[in-house]
């Protein structure tokens, strides 16, 4: 329960990433644990966000032309869950897929995509993503619903190590719910122990570690009883 003290703290300050680990073990590793109240209520979420992330990294790609048509190397799926992301959208433009997340559970699906899928899923990284030290080199790290779970300090450091790992015209993209506080504020979600941040705060902070914003835009089709999602493509400057 928020206190007086609380809330004059902060929203990213009271994060507590082990009430985060204790929250997401309870879930169970299925689509349905991994988008919970949303697909219960509209089954047609996961479809419509695939299909809008395939539509964002195609704008983005036709950017850059020596990327053409072709797979992409090797991506990131970066809190990845069971790997929804990776075996929904990434496996179709990226050769490999490496995946992180920290829930020893979920990581376990992803690997046994590895075993019965197509072998696109690479290295399984079980850690959370203040704790992750890329040790290859990406055409694009996938961030989704997961940047919450990190504190303002976390995710610059964060996103410092991701632009050291990013090959040359790689891509950074981060898709997350955005704050609609009528103060312009972040939003805490006590139950995961998450941060919803507004546009201006993630855009200020991609700044602040000397990432490009190439393009960002809303994703489209979902409910309006839903918080609104925002893509944005980072690059290093």
């Amino acid at each position: 329960m928020a206190t007086l003290e609380n809330a004059s703290k902060p929203k990213d300050s009271q994060i507590n990433q082990a009430h985060a680990l204790t929250y997401w073990n309870t879930i169970p590793a299925t689509a349905n644990g991994m988008l919970g109240d949303m697909l219960r209520q509209y089954p047609q979420i996961s479809r419509i966000d695939l299909r809008g992330s395939l539509n964002f990294l195609a704008k983005i790609r036709r950017t850059n032309t020596s990327s053409g048509g072709t797979l992409l190397d090797r991506g990131a799926d970066c809190g990845a869950g069971i790997g929804r992301v990776t075996a929904g959208f990434l496996s179709k433009v990226c050769q490999v897929i490496d995946v992180v997340e920290p829930i020893e559970k979920f990581a376990k699906v992803a690997r046994e995509m590895m075993l019965t899928g197509d072998g696109k899923v690479g290295e399984v990284y079980v850690t959370g993503l203040q704790d992750w030290i890329p040790n290859a080199k990406y055409d694009i790290i996938w961030n989704q619903w997961c940047l919450g779970h990190l504190t303002d300090d976390e995710l610059k450091h964060y996103l410092v190590r991701c632009k050291a790992a990013l090959e040359d015209g790689g891509w950074i993209v981060v898709k997350e719910n955005m704050s609609t506080d009528i103060e312009g504020q972040d939003i805490l979600d006590e139950e995961d122990s998450s941060a919803t941040r507004t546009n201006e705060k993630f855009q200020a902070l991609f700044k602040e570690v000397g990432l490009l914003m190439v393009k960002t835009e809303l994703q489209t089709g979902f409910p309006k009883k839903l918080l609104p999602v925002r893509c944005y493509a980072l690059q290093s400057v």
